[in-house]
């Protein structure tokens, strides 16, 4: 990689209950190659348990506060960019100071939740700086090591099955005592993608007897390699799956024939672990207030797609509830549960991520010339040049199509000459998981 001279700044997060640092020590080492120099605001790392001394032992300086940090770096590293999370609630709305402090032309890189809150992106555009939004990797080999969402999901399946293992009035594993035999707990996982799968995996691993189901037929050879059993629906699921690998959004009626269908089975089970999710919008409604009156006294949902206003009806985000004798939790930002590593898988994956931006660097060049014919850079650049240029979000915005001169524009097209983009691959599953490789 050539060599290039670049700041780097690491603020401390600023959102409530947010305890993830954006880089940690260690993970810095190969981006230190290219020339680049790390500015760590003091106490950056601290609630996820770095502290500043490990940063200064591995070549970092620390600011001397945060305008400091803002004012010198190239590019800021952010578990959550400025303007993406908003104020508890009964506190007044106000703009995020952090806004305020960001300067034409520098690089920001974190996850921005442009499909949901897009009028932050245009609040970014504004400052001038350009913003890449890690949850819009593409799921593409290239990018495997990249992939964010895939790491903090991974964590927050873990953390779900603990928390419902605490809240369940009996235990998952099967013991046999003098006193007799425990009959194991019946976990059921809805939605087989990356949180799902360690959910299951986990499960298992505690001695539970596990199903799982997912819209997407093909999601069954992965549930059967974790041990769990696969449950079937005769729904037709053809378009359930967008080209990236995500699920799409089905119509009102996919939604309620589901329903029907698994209430059978979420009656049968003492746990119920949902995680299905669509980006960019609400998560679907699976579970009703009348499936929860048929299931058992005692029995616990943990409705991981609370963020997105959960996949049962009754789920209070960031609230645990009691209905009809059933515990129902709707916990927010699972991962930053577990800052310590989640804030080391985010950072190889931000680490992995800046080397692609910086492989074409050059001493002479702007901090980072980007390359928007890489579907990488091109997927990932929300805001460039003081435009919104993703083209999703300008939809949603209500923006016109980017004119072709425009950096994101530059994207490859079918029929445009461009190498077509890698092959979709499969979902990380616990057996092998992506971000501990990275």
């Amino acid at each position: 990689m050539p060599a290039v001279s670049l700041i780097i700044g690491v603020p401390q997060e600023t959102a409530p209950g947010e305890r993830r640092v954006a880089m940690v020590p260690r993970a810095f080492a190969a981006l230190q190659k290219s020339g680049a120099e790390l500015l760590v605001e003091p106490g950056a790392g601290a609630a996820s348990g770095y502290p500043d001394a490990e940063y200064v032992e591995k070549g970092a300086r620390l600011a001397a506060g945060r305008d400091e940090l803002f004012a010198a770096s190239d590019v800021l590293l952010f578990v959550r960019t400025p303007g993406t999370w908003k104020q508890p609630p009964g506190t007044p709305e106000s703009p995020d100071p952090d806004l305020a402090r960001l300067r034409p032309g520098q690089v920001l890189i974190g996850f921005a939740d442009p499909l949901s809150l897009p009028d932050a992106s245009r609040d970014l555009a504004a400052r001038g700086v350009s913003a890449f939004a890690m949850e819009m990797m593409p799921r593409i080999t290239r990018a495997q090591g990249m992939d964010a969402l895939s790491s903090m999901a991974t964590l927050a399946g873990y953390k779900a099955v603990l928390l419902a293992a605490d809240a369940l009035p009996r235990l998952f594993p099967m013991l046999m005592t003098a006193a007799g035999t425990v009959t194991p707990a019946r976990v059921l996982v809805i939605g087989a993608g990356v949180a799902g799968l360690f959910a299951a995996a986990t499960a298992r691993r505690l001695g539970a007897v596990v199903s799982a189901y997912d819209v997407r037929p093909a999601a069954r050879e992965q549930v059967e390699s974790v041990g769990a059993k696969f449950v079937s629906l005769p729904l037709e699921t053809s378009g359930s799956e967008d080209r990236g690998g995500y699920a799409r959004e089905m119509d009102a009626d996919f939604y309620r024939r589901q329903r029907e269908l698994m209430a059978g089975a979420v009656k049968e089970h003492d746990v119920v672990i949902t995680t299905a999710a669509v980006p960019g919008k609400r998560a679907p409604v699976l579970i009703t207030r009348d499936m929860v009156a048929g299931m058992a006294p005692g029995s616990v949902i943990v409705d991981v797609a609370a963020e997105r206003g959960g996949n049962c009806e009754l789920t209070r985000p960031g609230e645990t509830v009691v209905e009809h004798q059933v515990v129902i939790l709707g916990p927010l930002n699972l991962a930053a549960n577990v800052p310590y590593h989640a804030s080391q898988l985010y950072a190889r994956n931000v680490a992995s991520f800046l080397g692609h931006l910086l492989r074409d660097a050059r001493p002479a060049a702007a901090p980072l010339p980007f390359d928007t014919a890489d579907e990488i850079t091109r997927e990932t650049l929300i805001v460039h040049g003081g435009e919104v240029v993703h083209e999703r979000v300008r939809q949603l915005l209500g923006l016109a199509p980017s004119p072709a001169a425009s950096p994101a524009s530059a994207a490859a097209t079918p029929g445009d000459g461009q190498p077509p983009p890698d092959p979709p691959r499969p979902s990380p599953t616990p057996a092998a998981p992506a971000p501990s490789t990275a």
